[in-house]
């Protein structure tokens, strides 16, 4: 049996419009695990621990800080850069402040620049890793702990990077369910 033309065309239509938003949805996904195999667009790994090598070369690592806007906080790198030996574990303070009068919840994207040092980039424990809820006036320190894999030094175009910076973006998000709570007055208690 012949399909009718137009419900051909009809049928191809609606089969492009759902491929097309499948790849659409798949992306996102698809390019953060792409990211965070490859270091691709400064993505940098996470370690357990630190590193059972240490070298004798040294590496400088920068500390960069943005927010997005309409961020309320206050927010920067508590030093500018720190020299350290590749392999060695390196510790490193950000800042955050909320000068509003209301909670704010916050959560950090970072990235890694030279884009090949991405994947050298290990971070052991980060602020990052977590949400961060800031109370009205509240000041605090977060840490993160991280080293510079050894194997850099052998790399085809990692070999040459000499400076590596490290930047987080600070993004508001809706407080926490028990946070927006307090925030109203209601009880979050359930029955």
């Amino acid at each position: 049996m012949a399909m009718d033309p137009k419900t051909k065309t009809l049928a191809q239509t609606v089969g492009v419009v759902v491929l097309m938003g499948g790849l659409a949805w798949a992306s996102v996904p698809f390019y953060d695990w792409f990211c965070r195999v490859t270091g691709f667009g400064g993505v940098t790994d996470v370690a357990e621990g630190g590193s059972d090598v240490i070298l004798d070369q040294t590496i400088t690592v920068r500390f960069d800080a943005s927010k997005q806007r309409g961020m309320p906080w206050e927010f920067k790198p508590m030093q500018r850069q720190m020299e350290l030996r590749i392999g060695e574990t390196g510790l490193a303070f950000y800042e955050a402040y909320n000068p509003t009068d209301r909670p704010v919840a916050g959560s950090a994207s970072y990235n890694v620049a030279p884009y090949e040092a991405g994947g050298f980039f290990y971070k052991i424990d980060c602020f990052c890793f977590e949400q961060q809820v800031l109370q009205p006036g509240e000041r605090v320190e977060m840490p993160v702990t991280f080293y510079v894999d050894p194997e850099i030094v052998t790399d085809r175009d990692a070999k040459f990077v000499h400076r590596i910076t490290l930047g987080y973006t600070f993004h508001e998000i809706d407080l926490p369910e028990e946070q927006a709570a307090l925030a109203t007055g209601q009880d979050s208690t359930v029955n």
